[in-house]
């Protein structure tokens, strides 16, 4: 499983202008854009979702990033994106073999956040619909996690 976090001081996911998901308004939060492949299995929940609501991104109070989102009181919003997986290797227009089926990608996403909600609050998109993500980027601080090389 392939991860973007990002993170933020507001984030929103809306669906034919409604919003499904935001992090917790007036808290710090990560925004995960996350991303099934090929091969991706629960070793790569349980990675990915202990690995980003451990990240220590959070400013303590010496101005160090030491801490949590679950430290500092924080939410996720989680947010699939099988583009994660687009290869632009060759010509212009990305290949996206690489990801996994959505009948297989959407229940593996369900359960990374359902591993999250372990630690701090999760909100979601809605998987498969078109949606429009608004965030504030927070430092900038944004991160690239692959469970693969992990492995």
């Amino acid at each position: 499983m392939r991860a973007v976090v990002q993170r933020v001081s507001s984030a929103k996911v809306e669906v034919d202008g409604e919003t499904v998901g935001a992090v917790v308004e007036g808290a710090p939060g990560l925004l995960v854009l996350l991303g099934a492949g090929h091969g991706d299995g629960d070793g790569d929940v349980v990675y990915l979702a202990d690995k980003i609501c451990g990240l220590r991104i959070f400013e303590d109070e010496d101005g160090k990033m030491n801490l949590s989102v679950a430290d500092v009181g924080g939410s996720l919003l989680v947010v699939s994106q099988f583009t994660l997986y687009g290869d632009t290797r060759k010509g212009r227009r990305p290949s996206f073999m690489g990801a996994m089926d959505p009948d297989l990608a959407s229940p593996l996403v369900d359960r990374f956040v359902e591993r999250a909600r372990a630690y701090v609050p999760v909100a979601t998109g809605r998987f498969g619909a078109h949606m429009e993500v608004s965030l504030t980027n927070d430092g900038p601080v944004t991160l690239l996690i692959d469970s693969q090389k992990n492995f």
